[in-house]
């Protein structure tokens, strides 16, 4: 099971690690942040495309964020789209 990791910037998770296998998305492991909404954002996004991911997440804002200007899963989406650039997801 291919694991990478998202070290995620102005937001209060610290590390994001993503399960994923054929471009699909199978689990998600988040250090530190707001565990519940996580889980369900863990739950939200099993069997679902990177892209698909990256297109509902990318832009998110939360007012807990440092900068106020992301969150968690903007930050999730911003690590998956490195990852796909970088070439290896």
């Amino acid at each position: 099971m291919p694991l990478y990791e998202i070290n995620p910037k102005n937001v209060c998770s610290v590390k994001m690690t993503v399960d994923i296998e054929d471009g699909v998305v199978m689990d998600l492991k988040v250090d530190r942040g707001c565990h519940g909404n996580l889980q369900g954002l863990n739950a939200l996004m099993k069997g679902m495309k990177v892209d698909e991911v990256i297109s509902r997440l990318e832009g998110i804002h939360c007012r807990g964020s440092r900068t106020g200007m992301t969150s968690c899963p903007d930050q999730l989406a911003q690590g998956l789209k490195q990852l796909k650039a970088e070439g290896k997801i």
